[in-house]
């Protein structure tokens, strides 16, 4: 008898414990007004710049190529550390990291990752810790300062004929996710990465994302690579031997271990001629395959 309400005590802490993190996310998808993703004891919501039209070139460039705005959250016992990337406009820039700031948030970072975009696109870096609820309010907040759309999202349209992305995926040794025009591959680093003593995993930012959107016969690119200093001019020396800008190189964090930069780059080719050059660059790298 011992044993069965041994047992049954236990089922239901796992029960508790798994109600009250869905309900701390519940919490922040209500507030935020549309679903996030769950990824172990992380949460992440997105909010794309569908009211954006930014040209880069000739190539109208698609939101989820490198306009989406992004919120993650991992727990910390019953709070949570925040931290995330916000697509902005020049004028936005100012009235959001005021509300920021005035919100307890703390800013991390403010830079370009494109070039020749028209319009001009800023992205602020920030990181909080605290009730997820309420920092889901103060961000909502700091984004209805902006123009970001903050309704319900639309899916994506079906194509007719998608891209075919199988010869990329083979060359970078890895499949990723796709949507429409758009092919998303991802690569975690493989050291332990920290914020002031606590770990920060790759779901948050700290992996190297490679995003493609097809054109015609021929495909853009776009993306960051997380690097350790001694890897940065390695990995620039690799894109640029591959026809790949190096468009900006800088910090998103405040305090983490080891330091960290992040190498934004921009090419557009054959899809199977940039996947070489960014296999080659990846080389130079510690990243997991």
């Amino acid at each position: 008898m011992k044993r069965v309400l041994a047992v049954f005590t236990l089922l239901l802490c796992c029960v508790t414990s798994v109600s009250a993190q869905t309900a701390s996310w519940q919490g922040a998808e209500e507030v935020f007004g549309r679903k996030g993703v769950v990824q172990g004891d992380m949460f992440k919501v997105t909010f794309p710049r569908t009211d954006l039209s930014v040209k880069v070139g000739d190539l109208v460039v698609e939101p989820g190529l490198a306009l989406t705005s992004w919120i993650g959250f991992k727990e910390m016992g019953k709070q949570a550390m925040m931290m995330g990337d916000l697509v902005l406009l020049e004028g936005e820039v100012a009235p959001v990291m005021a509300k920021l700031l005035a919100e307890g948030i703390k800013v991390t970072a403010l830079h370009n990752h494109l070039l020749k975009a028209t319009p001009v696109v800023m992205y602020l870096h920030f990181s909080a810790e605290g009730d997820p609820a309420r920092l889901a309010r103060s961000m909502r907040s700091a984004l209805s300062a902006s123009g970001t759309p903050l309704g319900a999202v639309a899916p994506p349209a079906a194509l007719a004929v998608p891209p075919d992305w199988t010869k990329v995926e083979a060359i970078l040794g890895k499949s990723g996710s796709k949507k429409g025009n758009l092919l998303q591959v991802s690569f975690s680093r493989k050291e332990k990465i920290t914020e002031k003593g606590m770990e920060v995993p790759p779901y948050l930012g700290l992996a190297t994302g490679i995003n493609f959107q097809m054109m015609g016969n021929q495909a853009a690119t776009t993306g960051d690579f997380v690097l350790l200093g001694d890897e940065v001019n390695p990995v620039v020396k690799a894109l640029i031997d591959h026809g790949i800008a190096v468009t900006a190189i800088h910090s998103h964090m405040l305090h983490e271990t080891p330091r960290l930069f992040f190498l934004h780059f921009w090419g557009v080719a054959q899809p199977e001629n940039i996947a070489l050059g960014l296999k080659a660059a990846l080389a130079q790298t510690n990243s997991l395959p």
